[in-house]
């Protein structure tokens, strides 16, 4: 018991950086949203949302899932989607090695219950995994919409729309609410001066 407890709080030690290890997305009241916030927003939308999926999910599963999705990112750091640098390059092998890191951390059950989650979620063939996915990538322009505009670099007006409708073309509401989300952040575009048309033109040509 005593073991169990001693791996269960180091492995709560190393999650409490997700608390201040910062994405590049920031709140709206200027502050940069940590890892942890990220993962709070998701969990919460999971709740809001599942019961109008088409296909049913496990909601303690995929609350599982959204919890340690980015738990690795206590080791890697958090690695924007748009970043290009060695240590982009060596994402996926320095994950791996941090999921490992946290399975040989906890007991055999915990341990493995957690890693496989995770495979889970970037396998991405599950009905879970496919809605925290597409949490993953909504919550992301939820968030750049709360935030000043000021914020935003150019690369991600292409995003809004080429990025989030790939998660959620397979189920209607959330294809909608795609939409939506993605009707917020046009507006917001609009308002700072950016030429929408010529911003989907161009994330059009990258998506053929």
């Amino acid at each position: 018991m005593k073991e169990t407890i001693h791996s269960t709080l180091q492995l709560i030690r190393l999650a409490e950086k997700l608390k201040f290890e910062l994405r590049h997305s920031w709140l709206s009241n200027g502050r940069r949203e940590s890892v942890a916030e990220h993962t709070w927003q998701m969990a919460l939308m999971a709740i809001l949302i599942h019961k109008y999926l088409s296909q049913p999910v496990n909601l303690e599963k995929t609350l599982k899932m959204i919890l340690i999705h980015d738990l690795i990112e206590a080791e890697v750091g958090d690695i924007p989607f748009f970043e290009k640098s060695p240590r982009k390059d060596a994402k996926q092998k320095m994950e791996q090695q941090a999921i490992e890191n946290i399975k040989n951390q906890l007991n055999s059950e915990t341990g493995d219950e957690i890693y496989d989650l995770w495979y889970e979620f970037e396998a991405y063939n599950t009905p879970e995994a496919k809605f925290a996915k597409a949490l993953d990538n909504l919550e992301v322009q939820i968030q750049h919409n709360l935030a000043q505009f000021e914020t935003w670099e150019e690369i991600e007006y292409d995003l809004v729309y080429n990025k989030m409708d790939q998660y959620c073309e397979y189920d209607p509401f959330l294809k909608e609410l795609c939409q939506e989300i993605k009707a917020e952040a046009e507006d917001k575009m609009i308002k700072g001066g950016i030429d929408v048309q010529s911003v989907k033109a161009r994330a059009t040509r990258q998506n053929s």
